[in-house]
């Protein structure tokens, strides 16, 4: 048998040609959940397997009949039971790009050598595919909207030894694209000395955007800088000259 740490086994019943006879057997690796030996069938038992590598015990049951004292001893027979691991994956950073941006690979890892990693993706307008099996590549990013969106990644371990997959819990991370935010075109402004100038709201595709202005001149009465929208001023010009 090749089955999965923490499942039950198939109960072993033995067999034989002489009714009456005793079977005795004997495990060689108890680490499966499996005592070292007993007497006659084997019951169903829970697995164990503490590695991050598949173990096996060999059992060998040994028949013998008795009749007036007398025992006799048949061949005897060996099968294994082998107990694979269960496989873990690590956890994995959230990642949030600028779209048009290239993410970071994602390379998962995990406790039991030679696990497969399986990965679902919710969103494909990230521009990334829905599925996939082993690294996450880097890719551009893509959202075509004016909020940020995101994709929920989840990896799932699987182990396989002796056709028998084992899982082990998946984990999830998200992929988050911002979108690029623009500010829309202001109309330029030509004022008399002395006067007050018309204030400026910025606007642009993307609500929640933050928008620092400079300013070349500030003989004109305005800062060097700011952040926000540009208040109404009073211009100054000492000079005979626009």
């Amino acid at each position: 048998q090749v089955i999965c740490n923490g499942s039950t086994t198939t109960g072993v019943t033995f067999t034989g040609n002489v009714a009456g006879t005793i079977y005795n057997w004997s495990n060689t690796n108890t680490a499966i959940g499996l005592g070292a030996s007993g007497v006659g069938d084997i019951a169903s038992f829970v697995t164990t397997n503490t590695t991050n590598a598949t173990i096996s015990g060999t059992i060998t049951a040994t028949p013998v009949y008795t009749n007036a004292g007398l025992g006799c001893t048949g061949t005897p027979t060996t099968f294994t039971i082998a107990v694979n691991p269960i496989p873990t994956v690590n956890a994995v950073a959230n990642q949030t790009i600028c779209v048009g941006g290239s993410t970071t690979v994602v390379t998962p890892t995990g406790f039991v050598p030679g696990t497969v990693y399986n990965w679902t993706s919710s969103n494909t307008a990230i521009g990334l595919a829905a599925s996939g099996t082993g690294n996450i590549p880097s890719f551009v990013t893509t959202n075509t909207g004016n909020t940020p969106i995101s994709s929920t990644i989840t990896i799932t371990p699987t182990y396989t030894n002796g056709s028998v997959s084992c899982s082990g819990a998946p984990i999830t991370f998200t992929i988050t694209v911002n979108p690029i935010p623009n500010v829309n075109g202001v109309n330029n402004q030509v004022i008399c000395n002395g006067s007050t100038t018309t204030g400026i709201t910025f606007t642009g595709n993307v609500v929640g955007t933050v928008y620092n202005w400079s300013n070349t001149n500030t003989a004109i009465g305005l800062g060097a800088s700011g952040v926000g929208n540009i208040a109404s001023f009073v211009t100054t010009n000492t000079t005979n000259a626009t």
